[in-house]
């Protein structure tokens, strides 16, 4: 999502209407039912962005571009801090942290990014129950989409599918905001209800169950060049949350 003042720029977000019927997977920490024989996440390592990979225009969060001279907008201080200081509470880690990352991108707005993080965490969650891999390499840095594809390719060579259905996300919240040499790497921690089962080539569930409601806990981290003119935020590690 775009870290707009102006929420209809997030449609590029939204750029399937039809996710809502598409298939889900789980990922994370379940509770209810055993985890999947695949997660993604074995593959996935923290660390920071690799740009790679750039074909297509679908966004996990998009920011501002600026045509050539034109300067940075001015921060509003009373109002940003304003805001931060409603996620985070004053002089906490966080608190300073997206400050100070509002201080070197001013266009940068935690309540926007929120916002598209969560629809960023569903539409990447079903790419990879349908094994979607041209949606995954346009979302996903090459390191954590490597190990999405090896799962997809995983499950393919054992004929399972997953059917699920994504319930809802119960909350989204920052856990950091750090600048690593000019790049931002935002991380949120993801707490949602989805119900999921693996099927085998006989459509025998062979993991989860179709009427249990599990929830999920991930912790995710997105990441983008402070000084690019690409707006595109990727998804740079994931991990289970507790």
């Amino acid at each position: 999502m775009g870290i707009f003042d102006d929420m209809t720029t997030v449609v590029t977000l939204a750029i399937a209407v039809f996710i809502f019927f598409r298939l889900r997977s789980v990922l994370g920490k379940r509770t209810g039912h055993q985890p999947p024989p695949v997660d993604p996440r074995d593959a996935a390592r923290r660390g920071p962005a690799n740009q790679d990979g750039k074909d297509g225009n679908d966004n996990i969060v998009t920011l501002p571009r600026r045509g050539p001279g034109q300067e940075a907008p001015v921060r509003e201080a009373s109002k940003s801090d304003a805001v931060i200081d409603e996620i985070a509470k004053p002089g906490t880690k966080l608190n300073h942290q997206l400050k100070d990352l509002v201080a070197a991108d001013p266009t940068f707005d935690p309540t926007t990014f929120i916002e598209g993080a969560r629809m960023a965490y569903e539409m990447i969650v079903t790419a990879f129950a349908d094994g979607d891999r041209k949606s995954l390499r346009n979302l996903l840095s090459r390191e954590v989409y490597d190990g999405f594809s090896a799962a997809i390719a995983e499950r393919e060579a054992k004929g399972e599918q997953v059917r699920a259905s994504f319930v809802g996300i119960d909350s989204a919240a920052l856990v950091s905001a750090e600048i690593q040499r000019n790049e931002a790497q935002v991380t949120v921690r993801f707490v949602s209800q989805i119900v999921s089962a693996t099927h085998d080539r006989e459509g025998k569930v062979v993991d989860g169950d179709p009427e249990q409601v599990a929830e999920v806990t991930d912790v995710w981290t997105f990441a983008r060049e402070v000084r690019s003119r690409d707006p595109n935020w990727k998804l740079v590690a994931t991990e289970a949350g507790a």
